[in-house]
């Protein structure tokens, strides 16, 4: 952008507000499962055991609106396209699809954003209205890399709703709260794949007290019938964000949720194989003569971020999920995770972010499977990766 505001037209470019920028990410991990190509799965975004992998390369065009003032309307729009090998978490069934759906390519191109905002300052304390397709509001991670403490993610992440395709309105009311509600076509479902697609509603609310220093956000982030379709996630979350105030470098994030889809395909019964769609696991029922069936989940996670200075900080993250029918993790079981990682500026625009982390699964092995594309189960309990990633900023 410097180089652009510096050109010929450079003062239009101001003017117009509109930038261009983003990352390139490549990430490393080094695990104690190796049994196939993705034997650390459910470990994401480094589900390659033992490998180093580019896993995002993104490039952003926007324009923000102005939503520090109430007095005028203005506007904005974002137009992200991503290519790696995390095309695999945040495509949608109906957006070039086929590359994952149809293909298993490993590295895909993902336009993972493109929307409008409509902002009316005068509204309230400010009213924006988003239309397009959107990261799903909720939670303390995100799918792009500079929106993330860590380089992995964390369980409950991994297998969340990503995006979503619709509108959805924010409205600030004062100092203390914050109320957003929409429509969407669900999860990784744009409108016009109208095999999956269905009104989808979601709402929340911010409060905000302590001075700022505590947030609790409470979102229903999609509510349908909630039968079984590509990722018809139905889900509940709460967020509470906490700032110390006698440690000011020292804050904690802890969210919790509970998702469900009904009338999910039975793997334990053959018969139910015909009911299955490609990318959308099935459940394992309590017995094999179910054709289909309810399957929840539900997690707790927190992180404990400490700033060391302007260029360091470390992370601690633990979390816990309960995968009770498998439909998830595509194992039936329930898992823990401890994480430790380090975050380090060089210069201002490269980021380093090494880790190590530790996970468990309780009730059956879900790491290392051989064969984990033909639905092979895990071989193993714990799992233990030391991995990281580099971001270069441009």
């Amino acid at each position: 952008m410097q180089a652009i505001w510096s050109g010929a037209h450079g003062d239009a470019w101001k003017r117009s507000g509109i930038q261009i920028y983003g990352w390139l990410d490549a990430g490393f991990n080094v695990s104690t499962s190796d049994k196939s190509r993705y034997a650390n799965y459910p470990v994401a975004y480094d589900e390659v055991a033992n490998s180093i992998q580019p896993d995002q390369e993104v490039l952003y065009i926007e324009r923000q609106p102005d939503t520090v003032q109430t007095d005028h309307f203005d506007w904005g729009f974002r137009i992200a396209q991503l290519y790696g090998l995390d095309y695999r978490f945040t495509t949608a069934k109906g957006i070039f699809s086929n590359q994952l759906l149809g293909k298993n390519l490993e590295y895909g191109y993902d336009p993972v954003m493109f929307y409008a905002d409509l902002y009316w300052g005068q509204m309230a304390q400010g009213l924006d209205v988003r239309i397009g397709r959107y990261i799903s509001l909720p939670d303390i991670e995100a799918q792009l890399a500079p929106n993330n403490y860590t380089y992995s993610h964390s369980i409950l992440y991994t297998a969340d709703c990503y995006t979503q395709t619709g509108m959805n309105g924010t409205v600030k009311l004062n100092d203390h709260w914050l109320v957003q509600a929409g429509i969407s076509a669900g999860c990784e479902t744009p409108p016009w794949n109208t095999k999956d697609a269905k009104p989808t509603l979601n709402f929340g609310a911010e409060y905000l007290w302590n001075d700022g220093n505590d947030s609790l956000y409470p979102m229903i982030n999609a509510l349908n019938d909630g039968k079984y379709a590509y990722n018809n996630l139905n889900s509940f979350y709460l967020t509470w964000y906490h700032k110390f105030r006698t440690h000011p470098s020292l804050h904690t994030d802890t969210e919790a949720w509970y998702m469900w889809e009904k009338d999910v395909p039975n793997v334990r019964n053959p018969a139910a194989a015909p009911l299955l769609e490609v990318g959308a696991n099935g459940a394992y029922c309590n017995s094999t003569t179910e054709l289909t069936c309810y399957a929840p989940e539900w997690a707790v996670l927190n992180y404990v971020e400490k700033e060391l200075s302007t260029k360091n900080y470390i992370s601690i993250r633990n979390e816990y999920v309960n995968d009770s029918k498998g439909q998830r993790t595509g194992t039936k079981t329930q898992y823990s995770e401890h994480l430790v990682g380090w975050g380090h500026w060089v210069g201002t625009t490269i980021l380093l972010r090494p880790e190590l982390r530790y996970d468990h699964s309780y009730d059956r092995p879900a790491y290392d499977s051989p064969c984990l594309q033909l639905g092979c189960p895990g071989t193993k309990k714990n799992q233990l990766t030391f991995a990281g990633d580099a971001i270069f900023f441009f």
